[in-house]
């Protein structure tokens, strides 16, 4: 069946200078008329760019050869990779939520976990220095029918958490104001999810954390990312010490960078501007072809991201590919990267120097998100 189809085929397609006739069934005369200068054909010698549709056939069959591994050693990686999500997180663990929204909230969130990590690990990458887990980044990115708006949500942010059980003392806190960061502190990702839905009206539909050594080892993975530099930036607490211009930074110098914030101007803020940019443009590396379409390189790559991987219980990894895409699509220039706006930076309160939200704007950003518009506020 297989022969009759090709050789059917080879009098079907259409030749150069044959118009209105490709792809369509020829018999008799017409087939003969077409076919008349054919050297291996009965009806006569051969065109020499006759020759044409036959070689596309074999190019063909070799791009569907190639294609089909692609399809077997990605299905591979994709089975493997769903039994080593980490799905953790109970986003109701609070109940009270706001109602669905349109589009889709997740919260992307990069965590100072030192799991993965050697004792030299968190010396060389400055990653030691107090208990517990706490965020180092914390960006809502919202999808929807007007593409895709990354928001970087400061972790000095001035914030109400909600009353919760003090694990400490057994007892249950009023609600109170504090550090956004703090929310991580004291709940985890349930407490930092629902202090977010709280101040903001959205619903968070999905949560994905990763620590210092997944963070590390995705950017070792894919060859460094690309990044330039406006200026010399020296941090000793971060371990920062770049210069100005393009480079390619690797895992310890990328994450240094995300984390210093003394050299910011602007501080807290400053540092969610370049976690943005650093997010986006590594989403944006990860998804070069010769990384996307290489078994060896895909298989580490996504080995070293979900080593350390934190995400909902209802995080499928479909679900996570079009959060990467988003993230992705950030970077291309096909949606949009903001800050919440704010009123004022480094105001001191009980619990050190905050960063307040502008009230006004924040609550119309977050509106326009929770309507899947495009936002007015910047």
């Amino acid at each position: 069946m297989r022969e009759g189809t090709e050789g059917t085929a080879e009098f079907t397609e259409g030749t150069e200078g044959d118009e209105g006739e490709e792809g369509q069934w020829s018999d008799g005369s017409v087939t003969r008329e077409r076919f008349a200068e054919r050297p291996s054909s009965r009806y006569g010698p051969r065109r020499a760019h006759a020759r044409r549709p036959k070689k596309r056939r074999r190019l063909r069959r070799v791009v569907l050869v190639l294609l089909a591994g692609v399809v077997v050693a990605v299905g591979g990686t994709y089975g493997w990779a769903e039994t080593r999500l980490q799905r953790d997180v109970d986003l109701g663990a609070y109940g009270d939520r706001p109602p669905p929204g349109e589009g889709t909230n997740y919260l992307i969130v990069g965590s100072d976990s030192r799991d993965g990590l050697s004792e030299t690990d968190v010396k060389d990458l400055h990653a030691g220095g107090g208990g517990g887990r706490r965020t180092d980044s914390m960006m809502l990115l919202h999808t929807g029918s007007n593409g895709a708006t990354m928001v970087s949500l400061p972790r000095d942010s001035w914030v109400t958490l909600p009353g919760r059980l003090d694990t400490t003392t057994g007892k249950t806190k009023r609600p109170e104001g504090d550090k956004l960061n703090a929310a991580f502190s004291y709940g985890g990702p349930e407490l930092l999810a629902h202090t977010i839905e709280r101040n903001t009206g959205l619903r968070i539909d999905h949560y994905a954390e990763i620590g210092f050594a997944g963070f590390v080892n995705i950017v070792d993975a894919i060859g460094g990312v690309r990044m330039c530099l406006d200026r010399d930036i020296k941090d000793e607490k971060s371990g920062a010490d770049l210069r100005k211009g393009c480079q390619t930074l690797n895992g310890k110098q990328a994450l240094a960078f995300v984390r210093q914030r003394h050299q910011e101007r602007e501080g807290d803020l400053g540092r969610s501007k370049n976690q943005q940019k650093l997010l986006s443009t590594l989403a944006h590396q990860a998804a070069r072809p010769d990384i996307l379409f290489d078994p060896r390189e895909i298989g580490p790559a996504a080995q070293a991201g979900l080593d350390t991987l934190i995400v909902d219980e209802d995080m499928s990894l479909p679900e996570l590919s079009r959060m990467f895409r988003a993230v992705q699509s950030v970077s291309g220039g096909h949606g949009r990267r903001l800050n919440v706006p704010v009123s004022g930076i480094g105001i001191p309160t009980s619990k050190g120097n905050v960063l307040k939200w502008d009230a006004e704007k924040s609550a119309r950003l977050f509106d326009d998100l929770r309507h899947d518009r495009p936002p007015t506020a910047k």
